[in-house]
């Protein structure tokens, strides 16, 4: 990874707090990538800890400095102003993360695309005042739309429309996760738990205890959660609608955007928790089953291998054969 910009880094080192954690563990919470970030651990030696935590730090400004589309001069932003232009010249890591959104995209039937963004900036809600998107201009930015239209190559990416755009909004963080995951085995950390933004991977186990606890939030009750899992190298995400919601002329919409339709999901879909070996998939595919909603979800879900998971709706409960098997009461 690149190294961050100074602003960047002073930015999330200012943010960093040191939390109450349960005995024998450490707790830090940081602000990053536009959401609140927690890694909780437990270390063979206090060294270890130290060393690992302002490295994971920095690798997680440097991933935010590299692909946050709200920087401008960020790698995505830069894809992004190319549109239509000239190809853009990218790393192998890079390659490798573009390689995995083309997996994706095919995998989940199109409902993840990183090209969606063109639908997700018509429907600001945060416009004042909000306006009902037409049809017609639904229609026109799905035009710009499309994981399958941009060109690739070793090295480089081509969006081939000016005013087609990337937004790694729906894997990024997830993958910022695993990575950080990674890194602390690299330091020597092999119990750990990164916490970014609710989406979560759990390595090793916290002290006496054969695994760590993850609540589950009940979408009737936020705040309050329906049940938890015992996640050992596992990863959990959880995709609802229950938070992020609004009402336009009285009528409700969800912010999770069907890139396929354009419009928002409306299936009935409240929460969808997805436990998976990497938070990469258990995100992707929470996001997805909330999309393509109860039967098509769980089919989903189940034929993805080490996948579970349980889709919530305003009566019912879903879930795969193995998902109870993780659940704690």
């Amino acid at each position: 990874m690149d190294s961050p910009t100074p602003s960047v880094l002073e930015r999330v080192r200012a943010s960093v707090q040191e939390m109450p954690a349960r005995s024998g563990t450490r707790r830090v919470g940081f602000q990053a990538m536009g959401t609140w970030c927690e890694i909780t651990l437990h270390a063979a030696s206090r060294g270890a800890a130290d060393r690992f935590i302002p490295a994971a730090i920095e690798w997680v400004a440097a991933f935010e400095t590299k692909y946050s589309r709200f920087l401008p001069d960020s790698l995505i932003s830069r894809i992004n102003a190319a549109a239509g232009q000239e190809w853009v010249t990218t790393d192998p890591e890079t390659d490798q993360l573009f390689g995995l959104c083309s997996e994706l995209f095919f995998l989940t039937r199109r409902a993840f695309d990183p090209t969606a963004l063109p639908l997700i900036r018509l429907w600001n809600w945060k416009a004042q005042p909000f306006v009902l998107p037409t049809d017609a201009a639904i229609q026109q930015a799905r035009e710009l739309t499309g994981w399958n239209k941009i060109q690739r190559r070793p090295g480089g990416i081509f969006l081939p429309k000016n005013g087609m755009c990337i937004d790694l909004g729906g894997v990024g963080k997830e993958y910022a996760v695993d990575r950080v995951v990674q890194l602390a085995a690299e330091f020597g950390v092999r119990d750990v738990l990164v916490n970014f933004g609710q989406d979560i991977h759990a390595a090793g186990t916290p002290p006496s205890l054969p695994a760590w606890h993850v609540g589950l939030e009940d979408p009737k009750k936020p705040g309050s959660c329906w049940g938890g899992v015992a996640a050992r190298d596992l990863a959990v995400a959880t995709s609802g609608d229950y938070l992020r919601k609004h009402e336009h002329n009285g009528r409700r919409y969800g912010h999770i955007l069907d890139p396929r339709t354009g419009y928002p999901v409306d299936n009935g879909c409240r929460a969808v928790t997805v436990l998976a070996p990497t938070c990469t998939v258990a995100g992707i595919l929470s996001t997805t089953a909330f999309i393509l909603g109860p039967k098509d979800g769980l089919e989903l879900i189940s034929s993805y291998r080490g996948a579970s998971g349980c889709i919530l709706t305003e009566t019912q409960r879903y879930e795969t054969r193995q998902f109870a098997e993780h659940l704690t009461r």
